[in-house]
């Protein structure tokens, strides 16, 4: 909402992801604009690594807690792996040390794919892994008179990780 209070309402949300939306549709219409000239196979790999190592880890662990926290190392894995700037860096590695070529294109357009289709952004580790209603925000929304988002499906509601309530920061 501001730079001292970093939540967004749903109304942000939706503007925050439609600036993604288009990035999507820039590199989808380079894509086809360039489909004849994309070697296929590394696109694929490239498009794929990124949740093989960035998301599939911590997806699976989430799901084998049964709601309990898991490791840091998972968000922080997600978080590299779904970065702009880790990306930037992979794209123009690649253009040194192999050639730069329309494959990259899909770099961005997994990122944008992510953020603007699915909503999908950095995870921050006082949260569970995947989405899941947190109390605090839906209070945030009733003090500013908004609507609740629509619930996310899991069996089990997860703890929030790394979260410290401030009563119990106070008895420290």
């Amino acid at each position: 909402m501001d730079q001292a209070n970093p939540f967004e309402t749903p109304r942000t949300f939706t503007l925050h992801r439609a600036e993604y939306l288009v990035g999507l549709a820039v590199t989808t219409g380079l894509i086809i604009a360039h489909f004849d000239e994309i070697r296929w196979l590394p696109a694929i790999a490239l498009f794929l690594y990124i949740d093989l190592i960035g998301y599939i880890p911590g997806a699976l662990a989430f799901r084998r807690s049964g709601g309990r926290p898991i490791a840091k190392t998972y968000y922080v894995l997600y978080n590299v792996m779904h970065s702009l700037i880790t990306q930037g860096a992979v794209a123009a590695l690649w253009c040194w040390l192999v050639q730069p070529e329309w494959a990259l294109l899909v770099l961005p357009f997994h990122l944008f794919g992510d953020r603007g289709l699915f909503g999908n952004f950095m995870k921050p580790f006082a949260l569970p892994f995947e989405p899941v209603r947190q109390a605090g925000y839906l209070r945030l929304l009733d003090d500013l008179g908004l609507p609740h988002p629509k619930q996310a499906g899991h069996a089990a509601e997860p703890l929030p990780v790394g979260h410290v309530p401030a009563s119990a920061r106070a008895a420290r």
